[in-house]
Parts: structure tokens; sequence; C-alpha cells
């Protein structure tokens, strides 16, 4: 068995291979998408659903019965990860979408392209912006440069088309190993199997009329229910539970929760009522019988709040400035904080096995400060990538 709270450079189906059966709690990884994005050896690989559910085989043996695996997946290749995954004896139970809005386009401009054709344009990094032979309407400009004015006859018909659609989620594979027997025989077993609801529930948001909601229609017995020490948003147990909303399996970044909230306006759930007539689909685990009390927070804000949103800082990979990190693709260490919370119990191990620059080290050395004890194992091939993340973890690890 590897040493846990340590990051191991090499192959990871290799140091796979040297993990314990039934050893580790849950694994929260953020793989290859092999889309060859930016021409990186690690995303180019020639048989992708081989690679990914050799080492789904190796998780399935690793893992306790019960284990969860959340792995990242690229829109179009995800598909490939996810029957890796279900072939090797996985359980698909759920697909978190994670929301994002600074996804940058990467379509093919085919009017563009047809005038490349014909010699026209000669393409070039700085085309878009100064172009010799090709046209530019100076009265009109796009989000990266002035639009581009077609000449020939093709690319005059095909103006406007493209070949992709800017990239704005990435999903987020819940794979589960079988459990033994049933939930409560499996946890009192191994000591994991179900999600941290709780602990990942969704804070209320502190807002202006706040003090003007806490009537006793809505639930609120005392000025002293509204604010918890973090002057979040909080309702009495007889209105709700007091740690907030149920975690659901969309995720946004703050830019993405900012444009929706824009998008709805400022929303106000309503006091609690009483259900007139049986519910017509499930809601909260099953269906609602008349004469159910509808639980409502009675607050208000824009419709993002109703979900998590992963705060993603400039400063967030390089420690405030203090390390170079040339990692193209860092996820936000707040957003791993949440996922590895949300399916690893206390003093359990968290395995990643596609560490890259270390934010799941980083997330897990976080969450032990926050009194949230999280055991660490990490495996990187890149020696670049892999030295990234040790300085990381020197600098949270104080």
């Amino acid at each position: 068995m590897l040493e846990i709270n340590k990051i191991y450079l090499g192959d990871n189906l290799e140091l796979l291979k040297q993990l314990d059966d039934n050893s580790i709690h849950s694994c929260v990884s953020d793989f290859p998408y092999n889309l060859s994005f930016m021409g990186r050896k690690w995303d180019t690989i020639p048989d992708y659903y081989k690679w990914c559910n050799e080492r789904a085989k190796e998780l399935l043996r690793v893992l306790k019965p019960g284990g969860y695996c959340l792995i990242f997946g690229g829109t179009r290749t995800h598909h490939r990860l996810v029957c890796a995954f279900e072939d090797a004896g996985f359980l698909i139970k759920d697909e978190i979408s994670w929301l994002y809005s600074s996804g940058f386009p990467k379509s093919y401009n085919i009017s563009k392209g047809f005038d490349k054709q014909a010699g026209i344009l000669q393409e070039t990094t700085e085309t878009l912006f100064n172009n010799p032979k090709g046209k530019r309407d100076l009265s009109k400009r796009s989000d990266y440069g002035y639009v581009y004015l077609p000449e020939t006859d093709l690319a005059k018909q095909w103006d406007g088309w493209g070949t992709a659609l800017k990239p704005a989620q990435e999903p987020i594979m819940v794979a589960q190993k079988p459990i033994e027997k049933n939930y409560c025989y499996n946890v009192e077993k191994y000591g994991v199997g179900g999600i941290n609801i709780d602990d990942s529930r969704i804070p209320f948001v502190k807002n202006e009329s706040a003090k003007d909601l806490a009537r006793s229609s809505q639930g609120f017995t005392s000025k002293s229910n509204i604010y918890n020490n973090s002057e979040n948003y909080k309702v009495s147990s007889d209105s709700g539970n007091i740690n907030g909303r149920f975690p659901a399996n969309i995720i946004f970044d703050e830019e993405a929760a900012e444009l929706l909230d824009k998008q709805t306006g400022i929303l106000k759930s309503g006091s609690n009522c009483t259900r007139r007539q049986e519910g017509s689909f499930l809601e909260h685990g099953g269906l609602g019988k008349v004469g159910d009390i509808q639980i409502t927070y009675g607050d208000s804000g824009g419709a993002s709040r109703f979900f998590y949103c992963a705060k993603a800082t400039i400063k967030d990979k390089t420690e405030n400035n203090k390390i170079t990190n040339k990692h193209p693709t860092v996820k936000p260490t707040d957003l791993i904080k949440y996922l590895i919370r949300l399916v690893t119990p206390p003093n359990g191990i968290c395995l990643d096995i596609c560490e890259g620059s270390g934010t799941h080290a980083k997330a897990s050395l976080l969450l032990k400060k926050e009194n949230y004890p999280i055991n660490y194992i990490g495996f990187e091939n890149d020696e670049e990538s892999y030295n990234i993340a040790l300085q990381r973890i020197e600098e949270n690890n104080l």
C-alpha cells in the first residue's frame, strides 16, 4: 500500500496496481478529455475507451464497496469515459454539470475558409485584426476583433457559419462501486457509500430584505435563527433544513451564476403552504400528498442561489502569485473541495490519478484546516506538473 498524503510521479495505471484491494474511500479526478488540447501529449490517446476502461477496472478493485468516482470529462468524449466505467462494473449514479462562462469558442469560420481556399485570405494568427488581403467592416466589431467581410460567392453564402459552440460546461461522471447487501450494512462495514448531503447543502444567501422576511409564518422563531456565524441566511428547523438547500447536480462558477441572476432578476420564495392535491412527479424523494407542508425558505435573490457556486480566482493556481503554474486546465480549488467532501467521509482517503498541478492535494489540505480531515493520494505522469504540485502543497501545508 502506498503512503497517504503524498503525490507520486509515474504512470497512474502502474501506480494503481500498488494500492491494496478495498483501501480507498473515493476518487475525484480530472481525466484527459482526448481532444489533443493545445497539442499536449497527455491529451492525445489512441484508444480513449481502452485507456479509461483499464483504469476503471483498477479503481473498482482499490475502492471500498460503495466508494464513488467523480471524474471530469469533455462533452465530445464523455460518453466513452462513462461507458468504460460502466463496462468495468461501476454503477453510473448521476452526472454533475459544471457550468462556467469563461470558455473560449474554438469554431472554424467556414466563410473565411472558402476565401482562404480561393487564395484571397492568407490565414495567420493576426488575420482577424490585420489582414492586408481580407476586407473588414470597421463599423462592426465582434468579441475578438473586426467582422470579416467575405469576398467569394461561397464565402458570402456561408458567412456567419462555424463548426463549434462556445464551451460553457463540463460533465462530471458520478460512478459508484456496487454496495454489499444494503446501504446501512455497507456504510457500517466499510465506512463509505453515502453522499454527504448536509455538509454539501447550498447556504442561504444574505440579502437586504432578510430581516423583513423573519416572520413566524415563514418558520423563523427568533432573530438568532436568521444568520449563522458566517452571515449566511438561515431558517429554523420547522421550516426546512437549517444548513441550506439540497445539493443539486448543477454547479456554477461565479460569472455564470451572475449571468443567470441577471436573466431571472430577484425572485422571492413564498411562505410555507399546504398542498391541495397530490404531486404529479417525484419531489424530494417521493410524491407530495394532500395536506403536506411545502417547504420554502422565505428568502430572495437570483436563481443561482439554488445551486453551488465554485469560486474561481485568478490567484488560486499560483498561490497568490508565489509560484508559476503553467498547467492549462487547472480546476478551481473551491470546486474540488466541494466534490471531495460530497463523497468522502472524514478521515477517508481520496485518490486522484490525474493530479495535474496539485489542486486535489491542496483542496484536501484546506479541508483539513476547516476541521474536515481528508487524506489524499495523487498520481501524476508529467514531471513539470508534478513539481508545481509539490510547490503548491508546500505553500498550503503550514
